[in-house]
């Protein structure tokens, strides 16, 4: 039998037909690998889905809308305030507890740009149907409801949503994003409910959970009282959104899911927290403005309470307002002064 010899054109086609083999199964292998991933993500997106959702709670006697609002908003094209809200618990059935940390954040969609304000937990309010008493106290008296109307009065603008997080879950958040970095004003020391000491050196310093609440918690030591104190917690809070901003965050997405189905409590919806984060998805500290408070110290029946200054209270309301493009007006109510330029005295009973 004679033998031919296979000629270099034909070694040349198997070549070719084998390179173009591998590489068929080389695109099989990534179409496979990228459904996966999509299968993968879409699963683990369900399942955040399915556990942030418990967070959901509506407030009670409430619609769609805050009553000082005209149309209700919505998160991804209206201007929208958040009423945050720290919460301690406690094991007593006649005590719910208090609100012991409380911000309103606004946040304005063509400026892309947030305003946020702490509440002095001892700020001398009016509660509605109750007296004048420290705003801490409001959430003890009637929860996040009383807590909220409470604030629509004092500022005069509406609440759109709110957020209660007990501290056990703040921890735990926080912990779950790997820290938080904040400025250390001044070296101090300071101790959790389980007498645990924990120290803070002045300048940049990354936060564990428990650091970070023991860190927002301390009052005593700080020359500037509950001032110090309210800048420290939103240190915690702008720390907390630039975690929430790193892409690193998405690879946690489940298990900080959990933790907010577990711990928090809010009217925002699942779906409308996810269109903000998509429409806005270069949003972090940077473009968060702290305002603050302004008042005196008052002693009433030997109780303290933190009463705010008029003036400042307009100011602080007119920009608010300008912020989520209401209206603006001049605050006429107890906290402004009266027609002669008196201010008004309050008279009730305090408790600490």
């Amino acid at each position: 039998m004679i033998q031919h010899n296979q000629s270099p054109t034909n070694r040349s086609d198997k070549a070719y037909k084998k390179k173009k083999r591998r590489r068929r199964n080389l695109l099989i292998f990534l179409i496979v690998l990228f459904l996966s991933a999509i299968s993968f993500s879409g699963y683990l997106l369900f399942q955040t889905y399915a556990v942030a959702k418990d967070s959901y709670q509506e407030l009670k006697g409430r619609e769609e809308k805050s009553k000082l609002r005209e149309e209700p908003v919505y998160i991804s094209s209206d201007p929208f305030s958040v009423l945050l809200l720290g919460i301690e618990n406690y094991t007593d059935e006649n005590d719910h507890g208090r609100s012991d940390t409380i911000m309103l954040a606004t946040f304005n969609p063509d400026k892309q740009t947030m305003k946020l304000v702490s509440i002095p937990r001892d700020t001398l309010v009016s509660i509605p149907e109750y007296k004048e008493d420290k705003i801490n106290h409001a959430y003890s008296i009637g929860g996040k409801e009383m807590v909220i109307e409470t604030v629509e009065g004092f500022l005069d603008i509406p609440i759109d949503y709110y957020v209660t997080v007990n501290f056990k879950g703040f921890t735990n958040i926080v912990d779950t994003l790997g820290g938080v970095t904040v400025d250390v004003p001044f070296d101090f020391n300071d101790i959790n409910r389980n007498w645990d000491r924990f120290y803070f050196y002045e300048g940049t310093q990354k936060l564990s959970g428990e650091e970070a609440l023991v860190y927002a918690r301390m009052r005593k030591q700080d020359p500037r009282g509950d001032f110090g104190r309210n800048e420290r917690q939103r240190q915690i809070v702008t720390g907390v959104i630039d975690q929430l901003s790193s892409p690193k965050t998405l690879l946690k997405i489940d298990d900080i899911a959990s933790e907010i189905g577990n711990n928090i409590e809010t009217n925002m919806r699942v779906k409308e927290a996810l269109a903000f984060r998509k429409k806005y998805p270069d949003f972090n500290s940077s473009a968060i403005e702290q305002l603050e408070l302004k008042g005196y110290d008052n002693y009433i029946n030997s109780v303290y309470y933190f009463s705010v200054d008029p003036e400042n209270l307009n100011e602080l309301t007119t920009e608010l307002k300008s912020h989520l493009e209401l209206e603006t007006e001049i605050q006429t109510d107890a906290n402004s002064p009266t027609e002669d330029g008196s201010q008004t005295e309050y008279e009730y009973e305090g408790n600490e």
